[in-house]
């Protein structure tokens, strides 16, 4: 940890540190049983995401613009899990707290990335259900499978760029002083804080990402759901409203999962002084649970997967037979 690799710039010497320290949870008796849980939550996470991915493909009914954002969704559920999960298992299970400095920037990449994916394809279930039920006549000519696949590139391609250049700009930081990251994983913030030189355009980058990636998204989302009520108001029976609405359910369902942890959690902090244990495993269950939670709500809380679910076991008992 005290061994550093120096690099000269153009007008200083950066010190890059050979290794971080990621605390993890300190001090806490049950802290073991907790990322054991958080291994039992990875295995249902993957056998959830993957099942929903499997039955979309092989459903000919589900091949729309609709179940695309949504195996895209399950996609990021698994990435995100994936990148995360896995990697605290290692560290703080097997006691291995310590990450190479190159390692520490790709774990920070990865995560974030896939992290904000998620909220983008909850802004693009969002866009779908506003068609839908804004435009039901147009849906089909609006919203195209080749259309869907765009907008889900351009999202990727607009968080790559993002966070690339939010992680690059941490090359820029000298870390002269302590190398332990107070956090799960190599998280930007924690991060570029330890640094003892100005880390102001990485406080900078950190907002505008935050902004784009998250708080863009969820307003996005508001208004759509204001359309969309406004939408509901002008259908003339009480069951078609309810029917219409019912659409919606699980994706409502989805973004109070993803969003609310993230928000209480950040009003906490604003207004009281949180322990570093307490905001850990908030925000730990809050990257984590959703990917177990979403493939789950999405299966029972909407009719044409059900459907598909009943149809593929109905077809199993009759080749039984």
């Amino acid at each position: 940890m005290s061994s550093h690799s120096v690099t000269n710039s153009m007008n200083e010497t950066l010190i890059h540190p050979e290794m971080f320290y990621i605390s993890g949870l300190n001090d806490l008796l049950f802290a073991n049983y907790f990322y054991i849980f958080l291994f039992i939550v990875y295995i249902f996470t993957i056998f959830a995401n993957v099942f929903v991915i499997l039955l979309i493909y092989f459903d000919q009914n589900l091949h729309n613009p609709k179940y695309i954002a949504v195996s895209h969704l399950t996609c990021a559920d698994l990435c995100t899990s994936t990148a995360l999960i896995p990697k605290m298992i290692e560290i703080f299970l097997f006691k291995s707290n310590l990450i190479t400095y190159s390692a520490c920037l790709v774990n920070m990449f990865f995560v974030h990335f896939f992290n904000v994916i998620q909220s983008l394809s909850l802004a693009i279930l969002a866009y779908d259900r506003l068609i839908a039920i804004c435009y039901p006549l147009q849906y089909h000519s609006i919203n195209t499978n080749s259309r869907m696949v765009i907008i889900i590139f351009s999202a990727w391609m607009l968080c790559a760029l993002l966070l690339s250049t939010m992680v690059l700009l941490i090359r820029r930081l000298s870390f002269c002083q302590s190398v332990v990251i107070n956090s799960y994983f190599c998280d930007h913030g924690p991060v570029y804080k330890l640094a003892c030189n100005d880390f102001h355009l990485n406080l900078i980058i950190g907002f505008v990402c935050i902004a784009l990636l998250l708080f863009a998204p969820l307003t996005f989302i508001l208004i759509s759901y204001v359309a969309i009520g406004l939408a509901l108001q002008k259908i003339a029976t009480a069951d078609g409203r309810q029917k219409a609405l019912k659409t919606c359910t699980s994706h409502i369902i989805l973004v109070a999962m993803f969003y609310l942890p993230v928000a209480i959690t950040y009003v906490a902090s604003q207004f009281a002084n949180i322990h570093p244990n307490a905001r850990i495993l908030s925000n730990s269950m809050a990257v984590t649970i959703p990917p177990m939670l979403n493939p789950i709500v999405y299966t029972l809380k909407t009719e044409e997967m059900m459907d598909s679910i009943k149809k593929y076991y109905k077809r199993k008992r009759n080749q039984k037979k």
